[in-house]
């Protein structure tokens, strides 16, 4: 049962990520947590690992489309690299309930710009 829930979690994780172009790990941490049982923490450390691979193919169709400006590849790259640092260091150190709160003000605040534009 555990694994057809898995299954059906990452086949929504990849449609919203393939879809948009990225979001999956917003609708991945959720779903690792609710409907896997899941910590917090575990399902922010899960969704980074399978996001990654995804994120990959889909920048592969993406930049075979025509759909890549490559004058901000480097400069966001280095950005997400020191971000990502910074992220995983934080989320060692930080209790679950403030990792929880963050995402969710995250979630709240890209809903919220997505809507006003």
């Amino acid at each position: 049962m555990k694994k057809t829930r898995a299954i059906t979690s990452g086949f929504l994780v990849g449609t919203a990520n393939g879809l948009f172009g990225g979001g999956g790990g917003m609708i991945a941490v959720p779903l690792l947590s609710g409907n896997l049982s899941y910590s917090a923490k575990e399902a922010h450390a899960t969704a980074i690992l399978v996001i990654a691979p995804l994120c990959l193919i889909s920048a592969i169709i993406y930049t075979v489309n025509g759909f890549f400006d490559s004058s901000v590849v480097i400069p966001s790259a280095i950005g997400n690299v020191a971000g990502g640092l910074i992220g995983a260091a934080l989320l060692d150190k930080l209790p679950a309930v403030w990792v929880k709160i963050a995402f969710v003000a995250l979630m709240l605040a890209a809903g919220i710009r997505m809507v006003i534009g």
